[in-house]
């Protein structure tokens, strides 16, 4: 076994294993959420008022879109030429750990697929680890990421905040400042227009509503990363390699 094929497969594990963890993460997340809500029932029954807030708001007030995305149910911000063959479809979180474990390693690959009008692919934003392990980071970072995308800079940036991407425990994006001293990595992004955007969460409510659809797709984690319908990271996603990717990509090709 060659020294590449031995690095690949460790990467893959490492992969699996950190979305294995995020699962496990999220379902203790959620029976959190259904320990709350049963101990706020149980104190509504005795007597005390309780009150909630929601981040929701009117589900038929408009949200704001940057310029080129894709609104509605399931917002999202594509990359690459739309008349492209092939569509890639991903879920992540800007603080995920698989999530930039998948970027970093298939990165290259996506891209000259795009560049080479092969593939598109379709980003839709959630906010786990915001929900998993508090903190705003997720939220914010998708927010500046789609500021970028007002500015035609989406994938430069959005390559930009996996590769600096903080440690799990941490909540480094929340700082808005910070978010906007990585943008002067991407070369143009940082205009008085792009720092407004940024501070003032232009779009916090298409990032909301981008997770709200992760909620109800009944995906297992993040990432969630499918072609043209097909899961890649499920069951079988330790075998997935970029080259695998890149042929599978041009087969369906074929046939189209």
């Amino acid at each position: 076994m060659s020294q590449k094929t031995r690095a690949e497969g460790s990467a893959r594990e490492r992969l699996q294993a950190q979305r294995d963890k995020e699962k496990a993460r999220a379902r203790r997340g959620r029976q959190a959420k259904v320990a709350a809500v049963v101990v706020a029932v149980l104190a509504v029954a005795a007597g005390i008022a309780i009150w909630a807030t929601s981040t929701g708001g009117d589900k038929n007030t408009p949200i704001a879109a940057p310029k080129g995305a894709t609104g509605g149910d399931k917002p999202m911000v594509t990359v690459g030429r739309k008349s492209a063959p092939s569509t890639l479809q991903v879920w992540e979180d800007f603080r995920c750990p698989a999530c930039k474990q998948f970027e970093t390693g298939f990165r290259s690959t996506v891209h000259e697929l795009q560049d080479g009008g092969q593939l598109r692919t379709d980003y839709h934003l959630a906010l786990l680890i915001d929900g998993n392990m508090g903190g705003k980071g997720s939220l914010n970072a998708g927010n500046a990421a789609l500021c970028a995308q007002d500015a035609g800079k989406f994938r430069d940036y959005h390559d930009v905040l996996f590769t600096n991407q903080p440690g799990e425990q941490q909540d480094r994006y929340k700082d808005k400042n910070y978010l906007i001293e990585l943008a002067g990595k991407v070369p143009g992004l940082v205009t008085q227009d792009f720092r407004s955007c940024v501070h003032d969460g232009k779009y916090n409510g298409f990032v909301q509503k981008s997770h709200e659809a992760f909620q109800s797709g009944g995906f297992q984690g993040t990432p969630t990363v499918k072609l043209n319908g097909k899961d890649l990271l499920g069951d079988q996603g330790a075998h997935m390699t970029p080259q695998k990717l890149k042929q599978m990509v041009l087969d369906a090709n074929k046939k189209k």
